[in-house]
């Protein structure tokens, strides 16, 4: 059996929330390249130049990419062989996220309570999502998640009967809807199957699998790709202004559900999806 202290645990999280807040993967940058190359229109091309040299400006000045650097969402792989000494783990996560956004000077954009709405002055709680899974490792997934994109978010709870259709006009209702709002062009993700909370973790989830891996699935990876192409037609565009990328990616992660229903979960992200992982 291995141990980690969560001394470890804490230097690693403060360093990917000052990563992840700083650099975009090379996935993303490359999908912005690509798309600045084929887009049609004028001004969203000019958009998606302006985009990319925002990136390399927050490179080089070592400052945030978007002012809203989000709530930490922390994915932990725990190994069941591992043995994690020290604070409280949860506390230790936290304690990560507030020495990552005191010391990387990150915007503090989470309140205690949803009504009283007093913040908490160190961007934290994190949401935390644990699993437990074979050997001795621990594998971290920071991912700020900004609200903008986030709150254009949906979840359907369909029926089967309504097929890959349903699952296709509902996720480019959810785009429509968003129009603008969520700082196109973007990056979604779905959960298909499972529960009603499953799926929206789920599609959570697959907003941090690399853009240039389809699903392992041979049925869901043409449904990634046919849902890809529809949403770039629906003419959206970059900063909402029209165009061929109103999205640069999607993603769809499924689980087993029961035999009445199919959840779908649409998670939006803005052109700023961000996402360090490690494994310790």
């Amino acid at each position: 059996m291995r141990t980690i202290h969560t001394d470890e645990i804490i230097k690693n999280i403060k360093e990917m929330c000052m990563e992840a807040n700083l650099y975009l993967t090379d996935d993303m940058k490359s999908r912005l390249k690509k798309s600045s190359e084929k887009e049609t229109s004028v001004l969203g091309k000019q958009i998606l130049g302006q985009l990319q040299e925002n990136m390399e400006i927050a490179d080089q000045d070592q400052i945030p990419i978007c002012q809203d650097t989000g709530m930490a969402i922390v994915f932990l792989n725990i190994g069941q062989d591992l043995h994690i000494e020290g604070m409280d783990l949860k506390e230790a996560v936290n304690e990560g996220v507030r020495q990552g956004y005191a010391q990387g000077y990150l915007r503090k954009s989470i309140v205690k309570d949803p009504l009283i709405r007093e913040n908490t002055r160190d961007n934290t709680p994190a949401v935390i999502h644990m699993d437990i899974v074979p050997g001795e490792q621990l594998e971290i997934t920071v991912a700020p998640k900004g609200f903008g994109s986030e709150n254009m978010s949906r979840v359907f709870m369909l029926k089967p009967a309504d097929g890959i259709e349903g699952i296709k006009n509902s996720v480019l209702e959810a785009v429509k809807d968003a129009g603008p709002n969520a700082c196109p062009p973007i990056v979604i993700g779905i959960g298909l199957g499972g529960s009603f909370e499953k799926a929206a973790l789920l599609a959570k989830k697959a907003l941090t699998r690399n853009l240039d891996q389809p699903s392992d699935l041979p049925h869901i990876a043409e449904l990634e790709k046919e849902l890809l192409e529809e949403v770039n037609q629906l003419g959206i565009g970059p900063g909402g202004f029209g165009g061929n990328t109103t999205a640069l990616g999607l993603n769809i992660e499924t689980y087993p559900t029961h035999i009445a229903g199919m959840p779908l979960a649409i998670n939006i992200c803005c052109h700023v999806n961000r996402h360090a992982h490690r494994i310790l």
